[in-house]
């Protein structure tokens, strides 16, 4: 799911030691980011792609197209409120997306009022669902479409 993790480092030459450091994670985790093993949470992610102004969709490989979005932090209130507005598009209920997007309808619930913040696996599952570009439910651009392959 994050093959171009390890792309974007060699194309800026670093090490996967220097990228930990810049994500304040240990060289293990971010190991386990690269090669697969662990999902990179939604934070992590977000750090990522504001360093190396590249879009969610493309390092999670929604499309070999990397449009950079604009750097921001993670607004929980906007990720709640496009995925909601996406579902409701969608007409679904929470218990419906939940089983689309493998998880419980309580989670649907708490990532749509912004008690929580979505796992990068959920949000994943619901851009490739719906075809909507990753960086559009984080708040990171205001298109809704990923980047043409």
């Amino acid at each position: 799911m994050f093959n171009n993790l390890k792309k974007i480092r060699e194309d800026h030459e670093l090490s996967q030691r220097e990228i930990a450091k810049i994500l304040k994670i240990s060289k293990s985790s971010y190991n386990y980011f690269e090669t697969g093993e662990h999902i990179i949470p939604l934070k992590h992610l977000f750090n990522f792609c504001n360093t190396f102004q590249v879009s969610m969709d493309f390092v999670c490989g929604l499309t070999d197209t990397n449009v950079p979005s604009k750097k921001c932090n993670i607004n929980m209130e906007i990720i709640s409120n496009r995925l909601k507005k996406t579902r409701i598009k969608n007409r679904l209920t929470q218990m419906e997306l939940a089983k689309i997007i493998n998880t419980s309808q309580s989670n649907i619930s708490s990532y749509e009022n912004g008690k929580t913040l979505i796992l990068t696996a959920f949000i994943f599952n619901f851009a490739k669902e719906f075809n909507i570009s990753l960086d559009y439910l984080a708040g990171r651009t205001n298109n809704i479409n990923i980047a043409k392959k």
